[in-house]
């Protein structure tokens, strides 16, 4: 089975954030949480890989990453970029 881009899953303090996703992302988010239960051998709840894969989304965008230097957004870490 190939590596899954996402690992670990943190222990972070959590903003409560409420959305609706299409019902072909819900099937792949339960899907994906389901392969990584059979890699990690743990059960993993699939609204817990939103805000992972969100993060591992942005941090690999490299538009975002110039819009974030040029226009200084406000990183992770709650400074300034």
């Amino acid at each position: 089975m190939p590596k899954l881009k996402i690992g670990t899953l943190p222990d972070d303090k959590p903003v409560k954030v409420t959305t609706e996703l299409p019902a072909t992302v819900h099937r792949d988010l339960v899907a994906y949480a389901e392969a990584l239960a059979s890699e990690s051998g743990q059960r993993i709840d699939p609204a817990k890989l939103i805000a992972p894969m969100l993060a591992r989304f942005m941090a690999t965008d490299r538009g975002f990453a110039k819009a974030r230097r040029t226009a200084h957004y406000p990183t992770a870490g709650g400074g300034e970029g």
